[in-house]
């Protein structure tokens, strides 16, 4: 039986925004599912580079057909696993992959490969009894999930978010982060349309969650 008060919220922002941290305590709060895009996109940069593919490798077309997409829900937290192999959040945050995930998900193929699994995650959410789903990315509201109840675009000072950064132990380049993400011609990172922005430099973590559980009441 499907859940009529099920909640479909997506929250894009470039990295360092907040978006991890925003969506696990929301998901923790509301019993929402929990999905990561952006560590999907790591997960095949790290699979790609594993098989000695780069960006513009030829190659790359003839390995993305031979990936098979799986989930694997721990708590909240739903993962994503390539050919029933699990890649720890560290080998997915090290500076090569850092360095290269944007080239790779600028990539029209490797979207595509995502595209159907990332909308099904809704349904799946809902067979397992979530009371709803929180989806972070670069396009959740404006390409993956364009019908989302809530949409959210967090945002922050570029410095702000280089400290972050650098906090979690990750040394990626905020700015040249931002240029591929917002110059990119599939898919670029800009705030979906009817998109509620939260500067989350400006806010506390606390008050992030109290201006988005004051929208979720008004759903």
């Amino acid at each position: 039986m499907k859940n009529n008060n099920f909640i479909v919220m997506a929250i894009d922002g470039g990295a360092g925004s907040g978006k991890s941290t925003t969506s696990r305590l929301i998901s923790e709060k509301f019993n929402y599912m929990h999905v990561d895009t952006g560590s999907h996109y790591r997960l095949i940069t790290y699979s790609l580079l594993s098989d000695g593919i780069l960006p513009n490798d030829e190659e790359l077309h003839l390995n993305l057909n031979k990936f098979k997409l799986n989930s694997v829900i721990t708590g909240k937290f739903c993962k994503l696993i390539i050919d029933g192999v699990e890649v720890s959040d560290d080998q997915l945050r090290c500076e090569n992959i850092n360095l290269n995930v944007s080239s790779f998900a600028s990539i029209p193929s490797v979207r595509s490969l995502v595209f159907d699994y990332q909308r099904s995650l809704v349904t799946l959410a809902e067979d397992n009894s979530f009371s709803g789903i929180v989806m972070e990315g670069r396009d959740i509201g404006s390409v993956i999930l364009p019908d989302a109840n809530l949409k959210l675009f967090l945002h922050a000072n570029a410095d702000i978010r280089s400290v972050r950064r650098k906090s979690d132990g990750q040394e990626d380049s905020i700015k040249l982060r931002d240029k591929l993400d917002s110059t990119r011609k599939i898919a670029p990172l800009k705030a979906p349309v009817s998109s509620i922005p939260i500067d989350t430099g400006v806010h506390s973590v606390d008050e992030v969650l109290k201006i988005i559980t004051n929208q979720i009441d008004k759903l």
